[in-house]
């Protein structure tokens, strides 16, 4: 029986621990099938290959790989996990051969790839770990849609799921193989009509012209394939040059069925391409030759790929380092494209000012002689917001995604529930001249720091003076990361997760200095932030130092809700001065940057208005600008006049409509319709507010800044209408419990966070 085979190998090169909960044995099983499963049977591992040997003296391995014969799956060898950040190195390819059950190629079907996390706990008798390895911790599938089965090379990460967020390197080859059950020796009788069933004859020739294509194709894409890899990692690659003409032999010329077409001209174009190889995708072509010429075509190709397929196996395996390094620079190079379907741009200029509608705008004159932007807005851009979004989302359901991209179906498997991104990239404007006016004053004093730096002790002091003096230095680079009201220190960890994944080397903070301390005032919460910054930045400091040369520092911050108001408050304290140019990128989790003036969630106020009189939150008072009779006496207000923006090179503001926990526009930093027409000392404090902060954002003319609003919309279809959903709650946590938009973001713009 002829038959063809989809070889598709898996090379797993190491385990990952980014954020396991539980140490103990772990263990990864692959299974595959064909998505539809009317095509055949399931994927059979066929052989195993390990590049390395594993560490068997190690107490972290035991044991060997296995093949199930009864599911027909591949499990590694059992690994201990004991911290976080621990590397399991596998070094293994395994093959599986997949073929349909009757031969139509290419293959209609996609093929599902499945990865199963096993876990038990540490064991007393290591001799009953593979016996106790039963448990599915988790799941993660990829599909390898149709167009992938001809040809693929490429980098597929398995992270399995937030609560066993890990990082499996996986790479995914796959070519089309003839079945070695196939000889050329058995021979169909070239008389259609010699069983006595002409149409079944014609049918099984329309099937093996099609094998011809898809043979061809695959060759051609393993050859090109080949040839990219080899360019990639600047190593050379031997393939001999098999011409289609040698393929074809002089036996095929000699074809009387042949010869006759060509004589009376039954054949025309399809003779010989310009640099003489006979053109094997020529329908007409093919299907005059008889059913024992397409076999040994299909024969001399199907050689023609193995032999290229030894090579590719071959080279990969001497070269696997720099092809899993390439592969997994393609891929993070794909990610803005693969993605982009849930992601929409716009470009916005950021305005010069803000002025109430009351004052005569002809006499405050921006730079380069343009005029100031009145307040006035029509329509609500959050209800705009989730109109664009909802639409876009309905447009993802009609798509039909058959690419040769590898499909992750945490993504893919229902690509309507995932969240749609809206990003405004805004343009930058050049700062706003100095007025008269109290409400646009540019505050452009210098400060001496000489005292602050006496004050962080010499040995600090000398090493900051020392960055940017040593060109091959160490780049420290840190990461803060801020929870909000009632918060834990590990509830920005998917961030966090995602961050690392973009690099490795980045140091982390997970404030815990304000935890179970966020009823108090944000002054205090700063200062404790700032005091245990500090302190976290001076130990990374003198490791860097006592291992090599600090060159610069890079010092970013992430917060959530109120975090970022106690983060903007940490900056403004004295002891963070000396680091402020070291500021690098600032993303911003719906934060009330604005705080709650004009908030329309009146079931949230009413929330607030209570924890106020019963609680004395001082900071929900703050928050709501009750903290002082003035309200140019609040703490926001104030907050506002200190440039706590205004160092970062990179600002990124994530917000929802369907967030009712933070004014739309408070964690965007924008206008809202609410105090467009309000003339009142509110609306100018509002005003001057915003101002502010835009000031503190807008690049000076010989910087270069990144600012971009971020709205994300997500799917809360399936929870319902219940209390979280009603009061915008759901939205708001759901920036913690998700990551994908965060993947969406961070992998678009992964230089911000390098």
């Amino acid at each position: 029986m002829l038959e063809a085979v989809h070889e598709i190998g898996i090379y797993i090169h190491r385990f990952h621990n980014l954020d396991l909960f539980k140490q103990g044995w772990y263990q990864i099983r692959i299974t595959m099938k064909w998505e539809n499963e009317d095509c055949g049977s399931v994927g059979t591992p066929a052989r195993v290959a390990q590049y390395a040997a594993p560490d068997l003296g190690s107490d972290d391995v035991y044991g060997i790989w296995r093949i199930d014969d009864r599911d027909h799956s591949f499990s590694t060898q059992p690994f201990r996990i004991r911290y976080a950040k621990q590397d399991i190195l596998l070094s293994m390819m395994v093959a599986f051969n997949l073929s349909p059950s009757n031969l139509v190629v290419p293959s209609a079907s996609a093929v599902i790839l499945k990865f199963e996390l096993l876990y038990t706990p540490v064991l007393d008798n290591r001799s009953n770990i593979q016996d106790s390895l039963n448990n599915t911790a988790s799941v993660h599938e990829f599909r390898l849609p149709p167009k992938s089965l001809l040809g693929l090379h490429a980098y597929c990460p398995v992270h399995f799921d937030s609560y066993h967020s890990v990082l499996v390197d996986i790479t995914v080859h796959v070519s089309l193989l003839k079945s070695a059950a196939y000889s050329f020796s058995e021979k169909v009788p070239s008389d259609p009509t010699a069983n006595g069933d002409d149409v079944g004859g014609e049918h099984d020739k329309s099937k093996l012209v099609m094998l011809v294509h898809a043979l061809s194709s695959a060759s051609d894409i393993l050859k090109e394939e080949l040839l990219k890899l080899s360019q990639a990692i600047n190593q050379p690659v031997d393939i001999k040059e098999i011409t289609s003409s040698e393929l074809f032999g002089a036996a095929l010329r000699s074809d009387p069925e042949v010869a006759d077409a060509e004589v009376s001209n039954e054949l025309p174009n399809v003779s010989e391409n310009p640099i003489g190889e006979v053109d094997f995708r020529n329908n007409v072509f093919l299907n005059m030759l008889s059913e024992d010429k397409l076999l040994k075509l299909i024969d001399l190709i199907g050689n023609q790929m193995f032999y290229l397929w030894s090579i590719f196996l071959n080279f990969h395996r001497v070269n696997i380092t720099k092809i899993l390094e390439f592969l997994c620079n393609q891929w993070a190079v794909d990610r803005k494209s693969e993605w982009s379907i849930w992601m929409v741009y716009t470009k916005v200029e950021m305005p010069h000012q803000y002025i109430s509608s009351l004052v005569d705008g002809s006499s405050y004159q921006g730079l380069h002689g343009r005029s100031p932007v009145m307040r006035k807005l029509t329509g609500d851009p959050a209800q705009t917001a989730a109109m664009r979004a909802g639409l876009h989302r309905r447009s993802i359901a009609q798509m039909m995604m058959n690419n040769r991209f590898i499909q992750d179906m945490h993504i893919f498997g229902d690509p309507s529930r995932i969240p749609v991104v809206l990003v405004e990239q805004v343009v930058n404007a050049p700062l706003r001249s100095v007025s008269g006016n109290s409400y646009f004053n540019q505050l452009d004093q210098l400060k001496d720091t000489n005292s602050l730096f006496d004050e962080l002790g010499s040995d600090t002091t000398k090493a900051l003076s020392e960055v940017n003096t040593h060109p091959n230095g160490h780049v420290l680079k840190i990461v803060v990361f801020v929870h909000g009201f009632q918060g834990h220190h590990l509830d920005l960890r998917l961030i966090r997760n995602q961050w690392l994944l973009i690099d490795p080397k980045v140091e982390f903070l997970m404030s815990e200095a304000n935890e179970d301390k966020t009823s108090a005032d944000f002054r205090e919460m700063g200062h404790r932030l700032a005091q245990e910054v500090v302190s976290f930045v001076k130990k990374k400091m003198d490791k860097v130092s006592r291992s090599g040369v600090l060159r610069t520092i890079k010092l970013n911050f992430v917060g959530h809700s109120i975090g970022n108001l106690i983060l903007r408050t940490a900056l403004t304290d004295s002891i963070m001065e000396p680091y402020m140019k070291y500021l690098h990128t600032y993303l911003s989790v719906s934060g009330p940057h604005l705080g709650y003036l004009y908030s329309s969630n009146s079931i949230f106020n009413g929330g607030l208005w209570v924890l106020k009189k019963l609680k004395g939150t001082q900071c929900l008072h703050q928050l709501t600008f009750t903290d002082d009779p003035d309200l140019q006496n609040t703490f926001l207000y104030k907050l506002s006049k200190h440039k706590t923006l205004e160092n970062f090179r990179n600002i990124i503001l994530l917000s929802s409509p369907q967030d009712g926990y933070v004014p739309y526009h408070s964690a965007r930093i924008e206008m809202c319709p609410a105090s467009s027409g309000d003339n009142s000392k509110k609306g100018k404090v509002f005003l001057e507010m915003l101002n502010e902060c835009l000031d503190q954002i807008r690049a000076r003319s010989f910087e270069h800044r990144v600012f971009m609003r971020c709205d994300v919309n997500f799917d809360i279809s399936l929870q319902g209408k219940n209390l979280n959903t009603i009061i915008g709650r759901a939205a708001h946590i759901e920036f913690l419990e998700t990551d994908i938009f965060a993947r969406f973001i961070m992998w678009s713009f992964p230089d911000l966070f390098r």
